[in-house]
């Protein structure tokens, strides 16, 4: 066959159509492919950025997305740009690391659409698994998990990778020295070849083969022929060029290839993975399956040093693990710093600079006991000075935890220099780690720089991120020279540019040096054979990619915000830094089947790249960065079609690897679009919704029933955009400052209290239920808690900051915070029933007032001497010497919500609780603080039974919910709630937040508003 010697013909053909500045010719590709497909086809610039990035340090504006809805679309789309030469691209999760998910094409999306499992068939003689490519691994393995079954790779972020992606990248993960890559799994698949051809790809004999082989043919018999001269002519060749590793994802999968063909067959299927979209398109995969282990018994060494660690790999794997991760001290003191894995690395030996966690499949606890005993009497002493072990799941769990601290710690830094993944999985023999990561450490020191290594030391695939500042024309050199020699290594020890994620914009370069020119050319031949002109996700694996082209950050970024940001941001780089900090790995991306965490609720509803915080994030960057047109960020479009459906859960705050604070960057984005385009009455009235509920109780009950009036609820839904369906909350004539003060007030006198405690009335419990506020107030009197409803405050500023007047929740933070502060110094405790105004002070006021640095002016990226504040004397009025900082943060410190108070002092009370089982959801802003474990302890300490529920979102997030537009959203996303709360054993739900309890309240399965936990607490005194 002749071989494939010219550029890129993709490249050459666009380069007689620009696609990106053709809007005419754009418009036109949609109106044609709206006519060959059922799925949905989207060329609008909206679309197209949010599909320009991955996980990766790359950044590339498709020509559109299309989202298919089953193979006939795939194939029409196919066809339709082959006949016009349009480059395809196929894309799953959008997690790649190495950049191979983004480029100048049409993308295909399987996950909306395309993301069934279609059949298990677990009693075969090897369990098989059939499932379309946009199947996330996560949601694949749920549906096995009954039969004690499971696909075997497991990729970190297989939760949220789909099988197509997986199939792309030959993933692989932890555990892969018991379960090698993909390609072992893979029995069959169905493609769309790059001409619109359909076929199935799958076990062969190499005769049939040779039968059906024509170089002159149709595609088919094309492939064919490249594949039977591979075999026939290349295989010396490639068992030269190919490493002896089983971790080696570059180029195309040529070594399994020849090496099952002297068997008599091949199965092509396998020859896809790792091909990265480039050979064809999968639409169906038939995948094998490999049984759960019983148990597991796990093993942690510690080492003076990264190299001891690195020696004792190899003798360890004697020993046949499941898995050997390594964590190097880098890693390990910033673990240290972090209050999440302080505790965890708080039980390694002193002395500890790097630890080896190894982990063994058992057949039952006795068994993993010995396996753990057998390698320590061999290993312990001999490099390593220490052990642990770890046999119960909470304890293995730990160990997993201190393993899996690296990649947030890296994630989260917002500077401009950023740890980079573009040389990040190579990989070597175990034997060579110890001598390749010396010379690693030496490239790395000298360019200059530093990095971390970590995960998967038994394989021989590390991870290593440098820190590069590609924004700076020397920071681009810089890693091409690291990458360049990192390449240089790794063919001197054997190993593989990648041992992981693939080749992709970063790695595609390397494979010529890797594996020589005559496998090279054998790449590109298939490559040829499979896609004459080079259509499917051009430049990968054997194109022309340029490692330091097309990257997101480059020498030619500009960033600026259009205005001034009213909030503290205490990091680098400031809300630039948190603007830029999503790196994509998609873990905001939970499908619609997924429980658990609470990022991100609306996608999990709508399953649109736009709802989730990735999708908002890229976004918002692109928009203040000049890849949307100027002022776009503030535009009503783009807050109603980007922003508007963040629901300010927080839960990114806390779920995203990278702490990515959308919540808090909308605020800033919407209070910027009221400054430039004003507000609507509806807006301001949810600002002011405490003033409204003080007006509301004051005519109550007059005003619980005007809105039942025939009619009303469809003239509200008319003229304010409130929903009908949604019932609306009701208001007490008493309020608990009412109720308080007819009581007498304080009923523990201070002087003989355990504690004192200023009781911080939120409107909600003011007004709305007061009921909560009593339980509060009996409950902490209960304990000899002196108990006082300051009635000198305002609401707590939640309304407005939600709708992002922050100019309003700034002068009601100053008010409370001057307020309490007095308090607080004289040994007052702030207590709130409300967890989202609890956090609010706890918080959202260090946002708002907190910090020397003060808001940070946007364009120049500067940053204001002094915070800016209305009146410049306003923090010496908190308290004396106190700033207005200093105040805020004093109350931050001193408030709590009502169960955290009681579960943190731990006070003597007496219960005589009812033999009662409660359902407990907490709510979304306590989790994201992680606070909402508080509740569910107290309950229990106060006799009931509590099925704590991992639940993300109730989907009411305070006005959202009550907004007509929403209100389908807000089901839709309190439905994943109520599912879990069907499937639960408790008799009665309980919820601390005013949303959650109306969001439950109107759910058919309960019809009534659900207690506060701590009224249940409160009955339960004795």
């Amino acid at each position: 066959m002749a071989t494939h010697d010219a550029g890129d013909p993709a490249r050459d053909a666009r380069a007689d159509y620009d696609y990106q500045s053709d809007e005419v010719s754009r418009t036109g590709l949609v109106s044609d492919l709206q006519q060959v497909v059922d799925g949905d086809v989207r060329f609008d610039s909206y679309s197209r950025q949010l599909y320009a990035t991955d996980a990766s340090a790359y950044e590339m504006t498709p020509i559109g997305v299309v989202f298919p809805t089953d193979t006939d679309d795939v194939a029409a789309v196919m066809s339709y740009c082959a006949d016009r030469e349009i480059p395809v691209l196929p894309r799953g999760g959008g997690t790649s690391l190495a950049g191979q998910a983004v480029n100048e094409a049409v993308v295909l999306d399987f996950t909306r659409y395309m993301d069934e499992v279609l059949s298990v068939a677990p009693d075969a003689e090897t369990p098989t698994a059939r499932a379309q490519p946009g199947a996330v691994l996560g949601e694949l393995n749920a549906e096995l998990a009954p039969h004690d079954l499971k696909f075997a790779p497991d990729p970190a972020w297989g939760d949220k990778s789909a099988l197509g992606g997986a199939i792309g990248n030959n993933s692989t993960g932890s555990h892969s020295l018991k379960y090698g890559k993909t390609d072992a799994y893979v029995e069959e698949c169905e493609v769309v070849l790059a001409d619109g051809t359909v076929t199935t790809f799958g076990e062969v004999g190499v005769a049939e083969l040779r039968e059906a082989a024509d170089p002159d043919g149709d595609i088919e018999a094309r492939i064919y022929a490249e594949v039977v001269l591979i075999i026939d002519e290349k295989r010396d060749a490639i068992d030269e060029a190919y490493p002896q590793l089983k971790r080696n994802v570059s180029g195309y999968n040529l070594d399994r290839l020849v090496d099952e063909a002297e068997d008599g067959t091949v199965n092509l299927a396998r020859l896809l993975a790792g091909s990265e979209g480039t050979l064809a398109i999968v639409t169906e995969a038939e995948v094998g399956l490999e049984p759960v282990p019983e148990t597991k018994s796990m093993a942690l060494f510690a080492y003076e040093d990264l190299l001891d660690a690195m020696e004792d790999v190899a003798p360890i794997l004697e020993h046949d693990p499941s898995a050997v991760e390594v964590l190097d001290d880098v890693l390990i003191d910033l673990a240290r710093d972090t209050e999440e894995f302080a505790d965890v690395v708080g039980m390694l030996p002193e002395g500890t600079n790097s630890v080896l966690l190894v982990e063994f499949y058992a057949e039952d606890d006795e068994d993993g006991r010995k396996k753990v005993e057998a390698l320590r009497d061999d290993r312990e002493g001999e490099i390593s000075f220490g052990a642990m072990e770890a046999h119960d799941e909470a304890e293995r769990a730990r160990f997993w935890k201190l393993r899996k601290s690296g990649l947030p710690i890296l994630l989260s830094r917002t500077s401009d220099a950023k740890h980079i993944s573009f040389i990040e999985d190579a990989a070597v023999p175990p034997e060579n780690l110890a001598d390749y990561v010396a010379d690693f450490q030496q490239v790395l020191e000298d360019n200059d720089t530093f990095a971390s290594f970590y995960a998967h030391a038994g394989p021989g695939c590390l991870h290593i991120r440098p820190l590069v500042d590609t924004k700076s024309p020397a920071g681009v050199n810089q890693m091409e020279q690291i990458a360049d020699e990192a390449t240089d290594l790794v063919v001197k020890y054997g190993g593989s540019v990648s041992g992981e994620h693939g080749d992709g914009h970063a790695r595609t370069q390397w494979n010529r040096k890797l594996y020589g020119d005559e496998v090279w050319q054998v790449f590109r031949d298939l490559k040829t054979a499979f896609d004459p002109d080079w259509l499917l996700n051009p430049g990968n694996v054997c194109g022309d990619h340029d490692m330091t082209e097309n990257l997101r950050f480059d020498p030619d970024y500009k960033f600026s915000a259009g205005f001034a940001p009213e909030l503290n941001w205490e990091n680098e780089n400031g809300f630039q830094g948190m603007v830029e900090l999503c790196h994509g790995c998609g873990g905001c991306r939970g499908g619609q089947d997924t429980t658990g965490g609470v990022m991100c609720p609306t996608y999990r509803a709508a399953d649109e790249e736009v709802t989730a915080t990735r999708g908002r994030a890229n976004m918002l960057r692109q928009a203040m960065s000049g890849e949307l047109p100027e002022g776009e960020q503030t535009d009503t479009e783009f807050m109603a079609e980007v922003m508007d459906l963040c629901i300010g859960c927080k839960g990114c705050a806390r779920d995203c690897p990278s702490e990515v604070d959308m919540a808090k960057l909308k605020a800033e984005v919407e209070h910027a679009h009221h400054e430039e385009h004003g507000a609507s009455l509806r807006e301001r009235l949810f600002a002011n919704v405490g003033t409204l509920s003080k007006v509301g109780s004051a005519l109550a009950p007059l005003s619980n029933v005007a809105s039942e009036v025939p009619g009303a609820r469809i003239l509200m839904e008319k003229t304010l955009g409130i929903a009908s369906e949604r019932s609306l909350p009701t208001f007490h004539g008493e309020s608990l400052e009412d109720w308080f003060e007819a009581r007498g007030g304080p009923r523990v006198p201070a002087d003989e209290a355990v504690r004192k405690v200023a009781l911080f009335p939120d409107a909600y419990t003011n007004y709305n239920h007061p009921e909560a506020g009593k339980a509060a107030v009996r409950v902490l009197e209960a304990a000899g808690v002196h108990v006082r409803v300051v009635d000198d405050v305002t609401d707590s500023g939640r309304p407005a900051h939600s709708k992002g007047f922050l100019d309003v929740s700034r002068e009601r933070a100053r008010t409370n915070v001057e307020a309490l502060a007095p308090r607080a110094r004289d040994g007052w405790d702030v207590v709130v029933v409300e967890p989202s105004d609890a956090v609010m002070i706890q918080s959202d006021y260090l946002d708002l007032l907190g910090g020397e640095k003060g808001p940070e002016a946007s364009r120049s990226g500067e940053q204001y001497a002094e915070p800016r504040t209305a009146d410049p004397e306003a923090g010496l009025r908190a308290n004396g010497s106190d700033s207005l900082a200093t105040a805020a943060e004093r109350v931050a410190a001193n408030t709590y919500a009502v169960c955290e108070y009681l579960d943190t002092f731990d006070f003597d009370l007496s219960y005589d609780a009812p033999d009662e089982t409660l359902t407990y959801h907490g709510h979304c802003h306590q989790k994201a603080t992680k606070k909402e474990g508080h509740a569910a302890s107290v309950l229990r300490d106060a006799g009931y039974e509590v099925d704590a529920l991992d639940s993300g979102c109730c989907g009411m997030a305070g006005s959202f919910g009550y907004e007509a537009e929403h209100y389908s959203m807000s089901r839709k996303i309190g439905e994943i709630l109520f599912d879990q709360v069907a499937d639960s054993d408790g008799e009665t739900v309980v919820a601390p937040g005013a949303s959650c309890r109306a969001q439950l309240g109107d759910w058919e399965g309960l019809r009534s508003e659900p207690p506060h936990p701590i009224e249940k607490v409160a009955e339960s005194l004795d």
